[in-house]
C-alpha cells in the first residue's frame, strides 16, 4: 500500500472511530484533580455527594469523562480522589459554576477538597 493509500486509510479510519465513540469521548485537554479530606463516618454521603455533582456536570458541555478514586488505607490524608477529563479549562469553569449556583453539591460538615486543573507534559509512551 503506498503511503498516501495508508495515510487515506488512517485519516478514514479516526473519522470513522470519532463519529462511533459517541459523547463522554471527545479529547481532553485538561484534568481534574481533586483530593478530598473526608470526616470518619462520612465517607458514604461525600461519595453521594460526588455523584450527585457528577450527575451534573456530565450533561454539561466540555465534560469528557471522571473517576472517583478511594483511598485503600485507612490512614490517607485523602480518602478520596477523583480525577475528570475536561475539553478546557473555561469548560469546566463554566460548568462547575452552573453546579455552584444550582446548588448541587450539599455541604458536609469538615469536609474540604482541592481542585486543581492540569496539563499533560509528560507520558510513558
Amino acid at each position: 500500500m503506498s503511503l498516501k493509500a495508508k495515510i487515506a486509510a488512517a485519516t478514514t479510519a479516526a473519522t470513522l472511530a470519532a463519529g462511533l465513540a459517541g459523547p463522554g469521548t471527545a479529547q481532553a485537554d485538561v484534568t481534574l484533580i481533586n483530593a478530598f479530606e473526608v470526616p470518619a463516618g462520612k465517607q458514604a454521603e461525600a461519595i453521594a455527594a460526588w455523584e450527585k455533582a457528577r450527575d451534573f456536570l456530565a450533561n454539561e458541555t466540555g465534560y469528557v469523562s471522571t473517576a472517583l478514586h478511594e483511598a485503600i488505607t485507612p490512614d490517607a490524608r485523602f480518602a478520596l480522589i477523583n480525577v475528570a477529563q475536561w475539553e478546557s479549562p473555561e469548560a469546566f469553569q463554566a460548568a462547575t459554576r452552573r453546579m455552584h449556583a444550582a446548588g448541587v453539591f450539599p455541604s458536609i460538615d469538615g469536609l474540604t477538597y482541592t481542585p486543581a486543573l492540569y496539563r499533560v507534559i509528560r507520558t510513558d509512551d
